[in-house]
């Protein structure tokens, strides 16, 4: 490596691959120093490029055409990369495919004259996905973070709460996206949406 500065220093390096349902691919080979980009790979020339002035000496150095490191990259991220990132798809396919519906509550809260609504989206799988409470059919602009919590078997929680007048509770409505459901869930107050589920029964008759 020939960067050389006196103290104490970090050097940090990232790379990745990405293969697109096309079948095409990129991807990307970067490094940092003292938590400022410092280099970083040209991709499609197979070259290292510099990122800030300290980096010219190393960019030279690495581009030689004796040690070509940035080629070196380049064909890493083109085959061995995509062959590894193919094999953890394979292997993850599973788990990348699993899909799991929320069950959705709302349910409200009396304090102080201050009623609230709380939208509890519950047991849902990947952990994407989109809550926000609309009046008449208008959404309400939400300000705060919206956190999402996992659960101990693996699904995620959560809840999102507005502020709403005593007599106007029905006119809200919970909406919920995720990739589990084909449309939008709308749920209203007082409304809890579960997951259906089919239970089949066998009668046998004996003579």
């Amino acid at each position: 490596m020939s960067v050389l500065f006196a103290g104490f220093h970090s050097f940090q390096e990232m790379y990745g691959c990405e293969l697109r349902d096309d079948g095409s691919t990129s991807g990307y080979w970067q490094y940092g120093y003292d938590g400022k980009d410092f280099l970083a790979l040209d991709t499609e020339r197979g070259v290292y490029y510099p990122l800030t002035d300290r980096a010219q000496l190393s960019a030279q150095r690495w581009n030689d055409p004796e040690v070509r490191a940035g080629e070196r990259a380049k064909y890493y991220l083109q085959t061995e990369c995509i062959e590894w990132l193919n094999k953890y798809i394979e292997f993850g396919k599973e788990e990348l495919d699993r899909r799991i519906p929320p069950e959705v509550k709302v349910s409200s809260q009396q304090s102080d004259g201050v009623s609230k609504l709380h939208c509890q989206v519950y047991g849902f799988y990947p952990r994407d996905v989109d809550v926000i409470w609309k009046r008449n059919g208008i959404e309400i602009p939400f300000d705060e973070t919206k956190q999402v919590l996992p659960n101990t078997d693996g699904t995620y929680q959560i809840t999102v709460t507005v502020e709403v007048p005593p007599d106007e509770r029905e006119k809200y409505s919970c909406h919920v996206d995720h990739s589990s459901l084909n449309e939008t869930l709308i749920v209203t107050w007082g409304k809890l949406h579960e997951r259906s589920v089919s239970v089949s029964v066998l009668i046998c008759s004996y003579f």
